[in-house]
């Protein structure tokens, strides 16, 4: 990719300065939402549940919640935000007047997608450590994991944005995406105690599952080999994808 790092950081600050006017606004849906869960399921249905992989059930959600955060923060930013961009502000046509290019618009805006994922997962971390749920120092070690799972959704939530045509189609990404994710990503339980071989296969296709497993790994301080393939997973499908998401601004923004 050809990205000019100058004209990159411009379409970042842009996005960042944009974000200081609403910031009360957009953090309360998307960073409480965990913070719900939490107290509803981890406190209210964990008080009916003894232990989960052998420890509370509200440790057990505690670092899957870290990364529903981090999901949240970068999906929100690339699909209704980037679609608003692109289609009624014709903000991105504004920024082809200058010396900006397709790739740098890409590149800032994945940059501000993985910044919004890095504030959301970091506040619900620090909201996790008043509940007494990160025991350090090893919980501190899913803290970098936040921007590459920023990472991965801001670039499956751009190329979904770029491929559409009308702002409703993002109900089926929402409900027939991210929230199938959310339920079945080892969040809510351990999908290997639950699921048989060949689901289990399939699961690992699931995005979410990836960061999920190397916070709870990261929290629980339990290195293993499969955790390789989870962070393989992350830089493998996020290139691919930024890959594809930059064929696709090209032919939005160029045609």
């Amino acid at each position: 990719m050809s990205v000019s790092i100058p004209h990159a950081l411009s379409v970042w600050r842009r996005n960042a300065s944009m974000y200081r006017r609403t910031w009360k606004w957009n953090i309360l849906p998307n960073f409480f939402e965990p913070v719900l869960y939490l107290l509803s399921i981890g406190v209210g249905v964990g008080a009916y549940i003894t232990e989960m992989s052998g420890t509370s059930y509200s440790a057990f959600l505690a670092p899957a919640l870290v990364c529903v955060a981090a999901m949240n923060g970068a999906s929100f930013e690339v699909t209704y935000n980037i679609f608003v961009r692109l289609t009624f502000e014709k903000a991105y046509d504004a920024m082809l007047t200058t010396s900006i290019e397709p790739d740098d618009i890409l590149a800032g805006e994945v940059l501000w997608a993985v910044t919004r994922s890095c504030i959301y997962g970091a506040c619900f971390f620090i909201v996790l450590c008043l509940f007494g749920l990160t025991p350090l120092p090893f919980a501190l070690l899913a803290l970098p994991l936040i921007p590459f799972a920023g990472l991965l959704f801001a670039a499956i939530g751009i190329v979904f944005s770029l491929r559409i045509k009308g702002i409703d189609l993002f109900s089926f990404y929402y409900t027939l995406f991210l929230t199938p994710l959310f339920l079945f990503s080892d969040v809510f339980f351990p999908l290997k105690e639950r699921l048989s071989g060949p689901w289990l296969w399939v699961a690992e296709a699931l995005p979410l599952l990836h960061p999920v497993r190397l916070a709870r790994a990261a929290f629980r301080g339990e290195p293993s080999l499969l955790l390789l393939w989870d962070f393989g997973y992350l830089l493998v499908v996020s290139t691919l994808l930024l890959f594809w998401a930059r064929r696709a601004v090209r032919q939005r923004l160029t045609n």
